[in-house]
C-alpha cells in the first residue's frame, strides 16, 4: 500500500527538518519527503494546517494483561494508543502473573502480532514475580524481544540484588526503567504531603520517597555501567539530580508524565480519585521544575504511564482506591496545550520527547524518524482543532482520567502504522 501525504508541516527531530512538504510512503517505508512529490498513491493525504510527525513513542502504559483484562488488554490498550497517536508502547510487567519468564514474553508478543494495529513491546520484570528476592530470567527474556528491564509499580529494595541486573542489562546493551519509590518512607501515603493533605486529613507521600531512590539507582547505575531511565519523576528534587548526574557525563535520562506537568495537588477535587496517581500530584514548585527541565532536556521523555482501572475501584475512598490514571489518548493534546502553546517546548521538541529520544533509549531502530528507509509511522495532528476531553470516545477500557471535559487543543487527525492507516479522525477526513 502506499500513502502520500500532502502539504503537512512535517517534523522530523532526526533530520532537523520543518517545513511544509510532502511526505511519501511505500510498502511500509518512508520513501520521500519534500515539496510536490508527483507520484501516484493508493490513498492521498491532505495534512494542510497539521502536523505530520513520526508516531509517538510511549515508553510507559500499563495493558493489564495477563491477568487484569477487564481494565485494559492488549487489545484495547493498542487501539487507544493509536487513537492517541502512538505507533509503539511499551507494556510494563506487573501483570497478573507478572512477566518474568520468556513464555509470558511470548504470550504478550503473540497476542498484539495477532490482533494489535500498533507495534506492542513487552518489558521484562527484574526479579521473579516482582518479589525483590531472585532475580527473573532477564537473559531469557532478552533472547525473546524484551527491549528494556523494570520493577514499574515498585523499586527493588535489595541494591545488592538491583545491582546484578544494572550489569546484566549492561552487558546485553538495554535500558533499566525505573520506578522510584522508598518503600520505607511511603506509610501508607495516598497523596503528596503538604497543607493539601494535612487539611484534608490524608496521609501524605513526601518528595524524599522519590528521591532517594533515584539518589540511590544512579549511583548503581554509574557503578555498572547501565543505562538508567527514571520513570514518571515528579519532584524538583529529581530535576535537580538527574541534571547532576548528567554533568558527570552519566548515561541517564528521565521522562515526565503529562499529569504532573499540568496539575498540582492544590488541583484535587476532595474524593476524587481520579486524582490520585503514584508518585502523586505535586506542588507547584515542583510542578514548574519538571516544565523546566523538559524544556532544558534535563528529561528527554514524555511518557503516560497509562494506568487503566475500572470504575467500580475508582468509587471506593482517596486512601484504599488504587492509584493510576489513563493517558494514551489525552497525551499528546495535553502537550499541545500545556507545552507547545505556552512556549515552553517547540513542537520539534514535542517530537523529540514523544518519538525520537525513545526510540534511541529502547534501540528501535528506524523508528522515530521521517527520513526515508524508516519505519512508515506517522501521526498527523491538527494543533489548532479546540475539543473537550470527553472518555465517552475513549477506545480505552480505563476512564479513569481527571481531564474529563478539560477543554484542550490538538486532535490526532491519522495514525499511521508500518504503512497501514490504523486510526482516523470521524470529524475531519483528510483522503483527497
Amino acid at each position: 500500500m502506499s500513502i502520500l501525504i500532502r502539504n503537512g508541516r512535517v517534523i522530523d527531530p532526526d533530520t532537523k527538518l520543518d517545513e511544509i512538504c510532502d511526505l511519501q510512503l511505500e510498502e511500509g517505508r518512508i520513501t520521500a519527503c519534500g515539496k510536490n512529490i508527483e507520484a501516484e498513491a493508493d490513498v492521498i493525504l491532505d495534512a494542510t494546517g497539521c502536523y505530520v510527525m513520526p508516531g509517538l513513542i510511549d515508553m510507559h502504559v500499563h495493558l493489564r494483561d495477563p491477568g487484569q483484562t477487564w481494565k485494559e488488554d492488549v487489545v484495547s490498550g493498542a487501539r487507544a494508543a493509536a487513537r492517541g497517536g502512538f505507533t509503539t508502547v511499551l507494556a510494563m510487567p506487573n501483570t497478573k502473573p507478572v512477566i518474568d519468564s520468556p513464555d509470558r514474553v511470548d504470550y504478550v508478543k503473540v497476542k498484539a502480532d495477532y490482533s494489535a494495529p500498533i507495534h506492542v513491546l513487552q518489558a521484562g520484570a527484574i526479579t521473579k514475580g516482582q518479589k525483590g528476592e531472585v532475580l527473573a530470567d532477564i537473559e531469557g527474556m532478552i533472547a525473546h524481544g524484551i527491549p528494556a528491564i523494570s520493577e514499574d509499580g515498585k523499586s527493588v529494595m535489595n541494591a545488592g540484588l538491583y545491582k546484578k541486573a544494572m550489569e546484566l542489562a549492561a552487558r546485553h546493551g538495554i535500558p533499566v526503567l525505573a520506578h522510584c519509590e522508598d518503600a520505607n518512607l511511603v506509610n501508607g501515603g495516598c497523596v503528596n504531603e503538604d497543607e493539601n493533605s494535612r487539611s484534608a486529613g490524608l496521609p501524605g507521600i513526601i518528595n524524599a520517597v522519590e528521591d532517594v531512590i533515584i539518589a540511590r539507582d544512579i549511583l548503581l547505575a554509574e557503578e555498572t555501567g547501565a543505562h538508567l531511565h527514571l520513570c514518571h519523576c515528579s519532584t524538583k528534587g529529581s530535576m535537580d539530580i538527574l541534571r547532576e548526574a548528567k554533568k558527570r557525563g552519566m548515561d541517564v535520562s528521565g521522562e515526565v508524565c503529562p499529569h504532573h506537568f499540568t496539575l498540582t495537588s492544590g488541583d484535587i477535587i476532595p474524593g476524587d480519585t481520579n486524582y490520585k496517581m503514584n508518585p502523586p500530584l505535586r506542588t507547584a514548585e515542583d510542578r514548574e521544575a519538571l516544565r523546566q527541565g523538559l524544556k532544558e532536556d534535563v528529561f528527554e521523555v514524555i511518557s503516560t504511564d497509562h494506568a487503566p482501572h475500572s470504575a467500580e475501584e475508582k468509587t471506593a475512598t482517596m486512601r484504599k482506591a488504587p492509584f493510576g490514571i489513563v493517558g494514551l489518548e489525552t497525551a499528546a493534546a495535553l502537550t499541545l496545550t500545556e507545552l507547545v502553546d505556552t512556549g515552553i517546548l517547540t513542537p520539534m521538541q514535542m517530537a523529540e520527547k514523544m518519538s525520537y529520544h525513545p526510540a534511541r533509549i529502547l534501540h528501535l531502530e528506524g523508528r522515530g524518524s521521517l527520513a526515508p528507509g524508516s519505519e512508515a509511522d506517522v501521526v498527523i495532528i491538527d494543533p489548532d482543532k479546540e475539543y473537550e476531553i470527553d472518555t465517552r470516545y475513549f477506545e480505552s477500557k480505563g476512564k479513569n482520567t481527571p481531564f474529563a471535559g478539560k477543554k484542550v487543543k490538538g486532535r490526532i487527525m491519522a495514525t499511521i502504522c508500518g504503512g497501514k492507516i490504523v486510526y482516523q479522525d470521524k470529524e475531519r477526513n483528510l483522503v483527497q
